[in-house]
């Protein structure tokens, strides 16, 4: 089951939504994925179609899709379109695939920024069939959800999202789209360093999205974001294309979502991608905690984790680390709120009730101490006063100084002290004040290093919103009269279709008035309507009609004028009656 933080994406797929236009879509799609693809794609593809539920002829049903990936060890969840990606990986984390259910429309048929149906479902989906790229996909998900995500990498998921809704939305004029355009390209501009999480963001780029596999000089193709574009799925085999065998080296490469890449990465195998995967793990702050760890978090200015050596996690907005790089941190300053925890769990009286306006601690040893205070026990901690209602002076090896009256110690699970909690407290270094009295109650989380950085607070749930997770749902407008009407045209046209295929309903039987009729009314209110009158012809060319097909390839003719990648849909979808009719 999802965390409770996590739930406010999902949404209901609501089935009935999808028009006629949307599952005629669909269909040209994937019958034109399904053919190329059947020989370019990973062996696994055509196969993981059928086992995971997916349909040439029509959208799939979610929460069907779900159960049959339940025998993959996958479950599938619709969510509401462009979610934060720390909120995508962690929902992967948890064994479920999120799945955009918005489809896209005739005019970016071919490629879209926003995320939707045939993306998430036709093109990650297959796949997953595979237990070595499943394997590689969760691990990548738990490893992704710990990387340190900066506020500028928030910026510019928000300025993508955006520029993605204005493009998907019919009603958006020229100039709105141009502002979205301008205001994602100085986003871009302002960011100062790459974060772990774009790294990682990197890493997905040339695997899961954009991957091939195999030999260098025939690969196949697995990565969904070629698998749900036919144009991409072309064009990135082709020569002028660069292959690069899969490194670590690949994070080096950035990406343009709207421009065709000019490079992709070839991996071996789907085994290597976890072998270069850990080998990004082991340079992150998770891993590695320490000086660069904080480093990394004091630069992103986001809701990050300190956990310390005797298993404390501070959960917050690091804003300073007092101390030099020579002898360590001596002293961690959060802003809030802030949240204490331990195995991922907050702290009893610990949560951002506790420190909503920030939270500081020392990081260090005792002087005199052979230890950590974490590490002493019961007795070496009264030894040095450490019990409720004592006064110390704790005095650290960095300089910091702490006098006050001990009123709580908090143990883990294993004895180890945790935090000390006191009441008429200072806390100094040198000549700096780092807590005053007159601030409160103060609290100290032992620790005499800093051991891992990751990114979010230790317990979500507890710590509720941080600024990464900002729910968005695009509402849907009324129909204008005439898109009824063409939503009915597409009905119609499917209708007869399929009762022609389920033999509900023989060549013979069809009314040459009733295909008439459908044609007038295109020609009348559509002029540009390629893919109803693609859709026209193909019944055409089972009810004996010469004249109608002619008069529609001579309409598709004219429209395949005035748009060059109209014009390839078209070109595209004569072949398929050719070689798959009806």
């Amino acid at each position: 089951m999802l965390p409770a933080h996590l739930k406010r994406y999902v949404v209901e797929q609501d089935y009935g939504r999808y028009t006629a236009v949307d599952q005629e879509v669909w269909r040209y799609i994937m019958r034109q994925l399904s053919r190329f693809l059947g020989e370019h794609a990973h062996p696994c593809y055509l196969e993981g179609l059928k086992k995971t539920g997916i349909e040439l002829d029509r959208i799939p049903n979610i929460a069907q899709m779900s159960s049959k990936l339940e025998k993959f060890g996958w479950q599938a969840i619709p969510v509401s379109g462009f979610i934060p990606p720390a909120a995508f990986m962690e929902i992967q984390a948890h064994g479920y695939l999120p799945i955009a259910s918005d489809m896209r429309s005739v005019e970016h048929m071919a490629y879209t920024p926003a995320p939707d149906i045939v993306h998430e479902a036709a093109g990650h989906a297959p796949i997953l069939v595979d237990p070595e790229f499943a394997g590689y996909l969760k691990s990548y998900a738990q490893i992704a959800r710990k990387a340190i995500i900066s506020h500028e990498d928030l910026a510019q998921y928000e300025a993508i999202r955006i520029l993605s809704d204005i493009k998907e939305d019919p009603s958006s004029t020229p100039e709105a789209i141009e502002a979205a355009n301008e205001r994602l390209k100085a986003v871009n501009l302002a960011i100062s360093h790459i974060s772990e999480a774009a790294l990682l963001g990197r890493m997905n780029w040339w695997t899961a999205e954009y991957g091939l596999i195999g030999d260098m000089e025939n690969p196949r193709i697995f990565g969904a974001g070629l698998l749900s574009s036919i144009g991409e799925a072309r064009g990135c085999l082709k020569p002028q294309v660069r292959k690069i065998a899969l490194s670590i080296d690949c994070i080096n490469f950035s990406y343009d979502i709207t421009e065709p890449q000019p490079q992709l990465f070839v991996t071996p195998s789907f085994a290597h991608l976890t072998e270069v995967l850990n080998q990004l793990a082991k340079q992150m702050a998770f891993s590695n905690g320490g000086a660069a760890g904080l480093e990394k978090a004091l630069a992103a200015k986001t809701v990050n984790t300190a956990q310390l050596n005797s298993g404390v996690q501070i959960s917050g907005v690091l804003n300073e680390v007092v101390g030099d790089a020579a002898s360590g941190p001596a002293y961690l300053r959060f802003s809030g709120p802030v949240q204490l925890s331990a195995s991922g769990r907050e702290l009893s009286g610990q949560g951002r009730m506790q420190h909503p306006d920030g939270f500081g601690s020392p990081v260090g040893t005792i002087i005199g101490a052979s230890k950590c205070l974490s590490e002493m026990s019961e007795s070496e901690l009264r030894h040095m006063h450490l019990r409720a209602g004592e006064i110390v002076d704790l005095r650290f090896t960095s300089g910091v100084i702490i006098k006050g009256q001990v009123t709580q110690l908090a143990f883990s699970e294993q004895k180890k002290l945790l935090v000390i909690s006191f009441k008429d407290c200072r806390v100094m270094r040198g000549e700096q004040l780092l807590f005053d009295p007159a601030w409160g109650s103060y609290d100290v989380a032992v620790g005499s290093k800093v051991i891992s950085v990751f990114g979010g607070p230790a317990d979500r749930d507890a710590f509720g919103e941080t600024g990464d997770f900002a729910a968005k749902v695009i509402p849907r407008k009324p129909w204008a009269p005439l898109v009824q009407l063409k939503h009915r045209l597409y009905g119609d046209v499917r209708r007869i279709r399929e009762d022609l295929l389920a033999g509900r309903l023989s060549q013979a039987s069809i009314a040459s008035s009733q295909l008439e009729k459908l044609l007038f009314e295109t020609e009348s209110s559509f002029p540009n309507e390629w893919l109803l009158r693609l859709s026209l012809l193909e019944l055409a060319q089972i009810v004996p009609s010469e004249d109608w097909q002619a008069r529609l390839r001579e309409e598709l003719a004219k429209i395949s004028g005035a748009d060059p990648q109209v014009r390839e849909q078209i070109s595209d979808g004569f072949n398929l009656l050719q070689t798959a009719p009806l």
